[in-house]
């Protein structure tokens, strides 16, 4: 996946207009029925961060779902990538990010197909969606990358001066080949995070209510988040597993990709019953699937 591959669109009727989503699957489709294994599989849906698109995950989902055996639903939500834009004057709520969990995320679900609750995988604003829908809606198992529960200084932060950074140019330039208009993801995002509105957001209370498994991780060097956040994760979740990363910024699927895939494969091993070890290639050709007989 990169800024040139076209991608196919599906469209869906959100706040009361037709919107665009640009989506792809990576190792087999729902619609795939060229190879029955892959159509079989389970989904692991990826949940891109607050600046993210499809073309910014690279290869990860491919690489990702290869070693799990799982298919990979990749998609842009609306106001990133090649989906339908943000208009100028449109400005995100407090809510935005359970707008997209219990909303935006259900309805691409419907749209191609996907009737059984869902793998996830989230980073950064992605992570927040992914618990929010998990406390609220059936999924399998959440994966969660550098997610925010809370609002820290670190991130306030951290976004003024990425908003330093945008509003110098280079940033605008390099998000530009990744999004039809750079300005509306970057503006929705960093205008919610920084507003007073804002400030005391919290997921804390409802994330209490995740009955899947969880992988919470994080690198110990990440400039929007301390630990605290996948740690309180943990104390309100009980069947949470930790993954802190040393050497690690806010993008673990990019800094420590192999051991990101390698810490996964091992924790879906611990939390599907009666699966064989994954290492092994063909995880689901028995026929069961995550979550069976549970």
């Amino acid at each position: 996946m990169n800024s040139t591959t076209s991608t196919p669109r599906l469209r869906i009727e959100w706040r009361g207009r037709a919107t665009d989503i640009e989506y792809t699957w990576v190792n087999g489709g729902v619609d795939d029925a060229a190879d029955a294994s892959a159509s079989a599989a389970p989904v692991m849906v990826f949940l891109h961060e607050g600046l993210g698109s499809i073309a910014m995950w690279r290869d990860f989902p491919a690489r990702l779902c290869a070693a799990i055996g799982m298919r990979g639903l990749v998609y842009s939500r609306p106001g990133y990538g090649r989906s339908t834009m943000r208009a100028p004057d449109d400005r995100w709520g407090v809510d935005y990010l359970h707008r997209q969990a219990h909303e935006v995320l259900p309805a691409v679900l419907a749209a191609l197909g996907v009737t059984s609750p869902p793998w996830l995988f989230g980073h950064s604003d992605g992570g927040s969606i992914a618990l929010l829908h998990a406390a609220k809606l059936p999924t399998a198992g959440a994966v969660v990358a550098a997610p925010h529960i809370v609002v820290e200084d670190l991130s306030l932060d951290g976004i003024r001066k990425t908003v330093e950074v945008y509003e110098a140019g280079p940033l605008r330039e390099r998000l530009a080949r990744f999004h039809d208009d750079p300005d509306s993801p970057f503006g929705g995002w960093s205008g919610t995070w920084l507003s007073a509105a804002f400030r005391d957001w919290s997921i804390v209370e409802e994330i209490r209510a995740i009955p899947c498994p969880v992988l919470a991780m994080q690198g110990v060097d990440d400039e929007y988040g301390t630990l605290e956040q996948i740690r309180g994760i943990a104390r309100e979740v009980p069947q949470t597993r930790l993954f802190e990363i040393p050497a690690c910024g806010h993008s673990p699927h990019k800094d420590k990709p192999a051991e990101v895939i390698n810490e996964v494969s091992d924790w879906l091993g611990t939390v599907v019953l009666g699966v064989p070890a994954l290492a092994a290639g063909a995880p689901w050709s028995s026929g069961r699937r995550p979550n069976d007989g549970r």
